[in-house]
């Protein structure tokens, strides 16, 4: 029997638990481990509302993965939407069904709060997380370049 699993909005009591889960997520990008920057950055991004983090929660309250999710704001369409820019699911729950899982929980929460879109990136070769893009009905855009400008 496969566990129940919740879905639901972080709060600030969760976010020191979160912060194991995105130092690993950050680690699996190519950043040195930070746990201490980690939790700064979730807390202050929740205190602060720059970000809404959602969890997948198990039975026994452990957290097994979380997506985080920016407002932004598109001027040619006149819309608020949301950047879906993290996701990450424990090694341990993995191929069940969780990162699905917070895909709904994060297009159902954008949904509720008036969202006109999800968008989200995803590095080229990182094919497993395309194919779960695009099976929940995510379309690549291949009119439009994106650019990045370093200001370090």
């Amino acid at each position: 029997m496969s566990p129940q699993i919740q879905y639901r909005q972080a709060a600030l009591a969760d976010l020191k638990a979160t912060a194991l889960l995105f130092d690993l997520y950050r680690q699996f990008y190519g950043c040195e481990s930070d746990l201490k920057a980690a939790e700064a950055w979730l807390t202050s991004n929740v205190s602060e509302q720059r970000s809404v983090v959602l969890l997948a929660v198990d039975e026994t309250s452990s957290l097994l993965g979380f997506t985080q999710l920016y407002p932004a704001l598109c001027s040619v369409d006149l819309v608020r939407y949301f950047v879906l820019y993290d996701l990450y699911v424990a090694e341990t729950a993995r191929r069940g069904g969780v990162g699905r899982g917070l895909m709904m929980a994060a297009r159902e929460w954008a949904l509720a709060t008036g969202a006109a879109r999800l968008d989200l990136e995803t590095a080229r070769d990182n094919r497993s997380a395309q194919a779960l893009y695009e099976g929940l009905g995510y379309v690549r855009d291949d009119v439009f370049y994106k650019y990045s400008l370093e200001l370090s």
